[in-house]
């Protein structure tokens, strides 16, 4: 029976992916094997010893101490692309909103309850305040070609804009998906050039913090405006609220709020509303438990965040895992050890990422616990699960 402590609410929809008879969950649950969450904070809680994996429903994971569960053996999963289609969606919405003004003239007309027939010729008068430009035939630059900016991009072209789009990292399978309409652009600083909006989508590393400082800022086209639906940090906030005093840029859209973005002209602040659709809890909860049940019965990795993707078909009788620092001789004195009590290995894989390794090995017979406690001793060794019968 595997035990699956949940910090948020997961959708039933996702739990229904985890088998009763193998599987409890709930929010207080002794020695869980696995973790499973949203949004809340595992830097500030205590990890039981027993935690094998942490899922997130979710694709950000700046809530989970990936460090610490790294030095531990803890793979740590996000579930990159099951939101996405509510993420883009709006998207192109605080696009809309922004280039027509929709928000601040909307706010506006509230404030005329109570004027009775005084309205219409009102509305008449004080429209001309919030004209804005359309989108159709407008430049939309997109940082971050993932599942997300991938149908962002896609959705904007059928709106009939001009897309290009800069990623140095696009995977293989994000580039199939892209329209041939959409253009590459040769480097950031070109897409910032060029573009009348820019939206972001790539995550907060020490690399991409305060990506839009007031150096980049002032190289966007006057007016521009500039999305960001993906992470606090990646904008310089004091830069981009002088660039909007100084009406250099026309907006800016953020969907993490912050105290001293809040009530400040042409930003909107949207309360973290990006995923929040059911679908989006829905597809991420269901991707989420499979990725966990998929670990925890097999062994198999997809879509870490710290630990390389690592999947092999069953074959033999029984299943190591090893994890461990990507060092020399691992491999060896592992193979070592089991053949030195007679144990065939039918198949196995190493993978690894930066410094963290991954071993998968499968073995024709059991493995006894005196050989299990040999193996954790091995040098660069940082954990090892057995798992017995392996289908």
């Amino acid at each position: 029976m595997f035990k699956i402590q949940t910090l948020n609410k997961i959708a039933a929809c996702g739990l229904d992916r985890l088998p009763r008879d193998h599987y409890e969950s709930a929010t207080e649950i002794l020695n869980p094997d696995g973790v499973m969450l949203r949004s809340a904070d595992m830097h500030s809680i205590e990890i039981p010893a027993s935690v094998l994996a942490i899922a997130r429903a979710g694709a950000g994971v700046n809530n989970i101490p990936l460090p610490k569960c790294s030095e531990r053996g803890i793979v740590v999963f996000n579930t990159p692309g099951a939101n996405a289609n509510g993420v883009k969606e709006i998207v192109i919405a605080s696009l809309l909103l922004s280039s027509r003004n929709l928000f601040e003239g909307i706010t506006w007309a509230n404030t005329l309850k109570g004027k009775g027939d005084e309205v219409p010729p009102l509305v008449e008068k004080g429209k001309a305040q919030f004209v804005g430009p359309e989108i159709q035939g407008k430049t939309l630059g997109v940082i971050g070609l993932g599942a997300i900016g991938v149908l962002v991009a896609n959705a904007a072209n059928a709106l009939g804009m001009r897309v290009i789009g800069f990623d140095p990292f696009v995977s293989v399978d994000a580039a199939w998906k892209l329209s041939h309409e959409v253009q590459k652009a040769p480097s950031l600083d070109a897409l910032v050039a060029e573009s009348d909006y820019i939206t972001i989508h790539v995550p907060l590393t020490a690399e991409t913090k305060n990506l839009f400082n007031a150096e980049r800022i002032s190289h966007m086209k006057k007016g521009c405006r500039l999305l960001n639906f993906s992470r606090n940090g990646l904008v310089d906030n004091a830069a981009i609220k002088a660039a909007i005093a100084s009406g250099h840029v026309g907006g800016y859209v953020i969907d993490l709020p912050e105290d001293e973005l809040l009530g400040v002209d042409k930003v909107l602040c949207v309360p973290h509303l990006g995923a929040s659709t059911p679908e989006s809890e829905d597809n991420c909860a269901v991707m989420a438990a499979d990725q966990m049940r998929e670990f925890l019965e097999r062994g198999n990795i997809k879509n870490s965040v710290n630990f390389p993707a690592c999947e092999l078909a069953p074959s033999g009788k029984t299943r190591i895992t090893v994890s461990n620092r990507n060092v020399p001789n691992v491999i060896s004195s592992l193979t070592a050890q089991l053949g030195a009590i007679g144990l065939n290995i039918e198949d196995m894989i190493n993978k690894h990422r930066g410094d963290v390794a991954y071993n998968i090995i499968d073995v024709s017979g059991d493995v006894p616990a005196d050989v299990v406690a040999k193996l954790k001793t091995v040098d660069g060794v940082i954990a090892v699960r057995v798992i017995p019968n392996c289908k």
